[in-house]
């Protein structure tokens, strides 16, 4: 329960900076703050409602739903987004194909600023839904796969999260994820099996509890908690915390070679590192970072050369 502690105090000293910044009082809520977006552009000749209420649905079942046992103050609430683009609609089986993107934040302690802490693209989201259904999500007994990738997302934002506030915080909800994961491998559906690529649903998160990978989830911790949130108080002393928690993750990397996790996460944070490093510290220090992400993600090569300037 310690950890709980950690990640409840860690939270609350966040929220309380917020609270005071802009004057609001906080009240119990749900973990998630979520904003929902369809595209539906590459479908045409069908009416507005079905997507209308598709949103609707979608927004109340992320943001209504208690998720966790945890309770969150409003300012605590986990700022997300779910942006879903339709391809194809059939009125015959109320049925979608389509992608979604899901991306959430976290706030940085005693500044205006906000960092991404997680943001992936699935390109796996088919579903069928009707204009008056009522989503429910039942852990126990997964038989729909829209609340099932929503619950899923879900689960992962919020441990991450809880990762970033307190040492492998997050890990009774990402198993949560896991558990979604495994009781959907049923549905029929994209994106749940076992093996069948390295960045669909069951691989993410089955990474990300996979104890060879822990350096990543450490990583978290150190680079969200003891790095951005202490950039106030010692720029230095901050920036060598991410230096650190930079090399976990080439740790996590040597470690389980395949995993697409270190790229993801050098993806969501490469205008973040250059930031924290271009013009800053040491040239020692920059070339050491240099080194390892470019070896993780050598695409991203035009932002990392800005780290040695």
């Amino acid at each position: 329960m310690r950890h709980v502690f950690r990640l409840l105090t860690s939270r609350c000293l966040i929220a309380a900076a917020l609270c005071a910044a802009c004057g609001a009082t906080p009240g119990l809520a749900q973990e998630l703050n979520a904003r929902v977006t369809i595209n539906r552009q590459q479908i045409s000749n069908t009416t507005e409602a079905v997507f209308e209420a598709l949103q609707n649905s979608l927004t109340a079942f992320i943001n209504e739903q208690q998720w966790t046992g945890m309770q969150y103050e409003e300012q605590e609430r986990i700022n997300c987004t779910f942006s879903i683009t339709l391809k194809t609609y059939s009125d015959t089986d109320n049925s979608f194909t389509g992608s979604i993107q899901v991306q959430s934040s976290r706030p940085v302690y005693n500044s205006n600023y906000t960092t991404t802490v997680f943001n992936f693209q699935d390109e796996n989201f088919n579903f069928n839904f009707q204009q008056f259904d009522q989503l429910e999500f039942r852990p126990e007994q997964v038989d729909n796969n829209l609340t099932a990738v929503i619950a899923y997302y879900a689960y992962l934002i919020i441990g991450l999260d809880m990762d970033t506030m307190a040492p492998l915080g997050g890990t009774d909800v990402l198993q949560m994820a896991m558990d979604v994961a495994n009781n959907s491998q049923n549905l029929g559906y994209p994106g749940w099996k076992a093996f069948e690529d390295d960045r669909n649903r069951f691989a993410l998160i089955n990474d990300y509890l996979d104890g060879a990978m822990e350096p990543l989830r450490q990583l978290e911790y150190k680079y969200h908690r003891q790095g951005l949130d202490r950039m106030t108080e010692n720029t230095d002393t901050a920036r060598l915390a991410i230096t650190e928690s930079i090399e976990m993750l080439k740790q996590a990397r040597d470690q389980k070679t395949m995993s697409a996790l270190p790229v993801i996460f050098t993806d969501i944070k490469r205008d973040e590192l250059v930031n924290i490093y271009s013009g800053h510290g040491t040239a020692e220090e920059r070339e050491k970072v240099y080194n390892i992400v470019f070896a993780i993600n050598a695409s991203q090569s035009n932002y990392w050369e800005k780290l040695r300037k």
